[in-house]
């Protein structure tokens, strides 16, 4: 675990920061896949179980709320998460799709990665707070995704609005993200543009390494369809 900005722990999950967890003033921001909770809780202790006021997740998906319910149960925290993943969240179903689906990825996501149905607190939407960060909501990726945005220093806690890396190659690369996990790709890419407009300084995704954000943002935004 690395401070990447003032009070942003970046939380690499995976090897070649494959999927990646965030503390942020004090919230947990996603939670890998259900096998992660062992490394989440040896980062947690670094800077202290009680500094932890809260679980947040970006988005609903196998692979960001696989530990939460551990996590939570651990912590005794409450979880949050975007208002129209909170249907999801409480009830398991989130792969996307049935979870008696025929799709080798999704039986696979559900059997080693999906973690328990667990009761949302709080549900987030435009404008609310966590910490110093304001959530904006950025649907596409999933129905309630959300990143967090903090003006002062530019810092965007992203999610998969984007990711930056190739998920065969592991190779960085800024890209959107998967077509087959992503249910509306124009409403997507209507996310993308909007946290370019914000022209961060820092982002920070839910797959690939942190990225100051140079030219390469702008760049791939200018050749987005639509």
């Amino acid at each position: 675990m690395i401070e990447v900005a003032k009070n942003v722990f970046h939380i690499p999950l995976f090897p070649r920061n494959m999927v990646n967890a965030y503390i942020v003033d004090g919230f947990l921001v996603d939670a890998g896949i259900r096998s992660s909770e062992k490394k989440l809780l040896k980062a947690i202790d670094q800077i202290g179980r009680g500094k932890i006021e809260a679980h947040v997740l970006t988005h609903a998906h196998p692979d960001h709320q696989g530990a939460s319910a551990a996590i939570c149960q651990q912590l005794n925290i409450p979880l949050w998460c975007g208002r129209d993943d909170v249907a999801a969240m409480e009830s398991g179903l989130v792969s996307g799709d049935d979870p008696n689906s025929s799709s080798f990825i999704v039986r696979l996501q559900q059997r080693y990665w999906t973690g328990p149905a667990y009761p949302v607190t709080r549900s987030l939407q435009e404008g609310d707070r966590v910490g110093s960060f304001q959530v904006l909501e950025t649907p596409g990726h999933s129905p309630g995704h959300i990143v967090l945005w903090r003006e002062a220093d530019g810092v965007l806690i992203v999610g998969d609005v984007l990711n930056n890396t190739n998920l065969l190659t592991t190779i960085p690369q800024l890209r959107e993200p998967p077509e087959m996990f992503t249910p509306d790709v124009a409403e997507n890419r209507k996310s993308i543009r909007k946290v370019a407009a914000l022209q961060p300084k820092l982002i920070c995704f839910g797959h690939g390494p942190v990225m100051p954000n140079t030219t390469q943002l702008n760049k791939m935004v200018a050749k987005l369809p639509g």
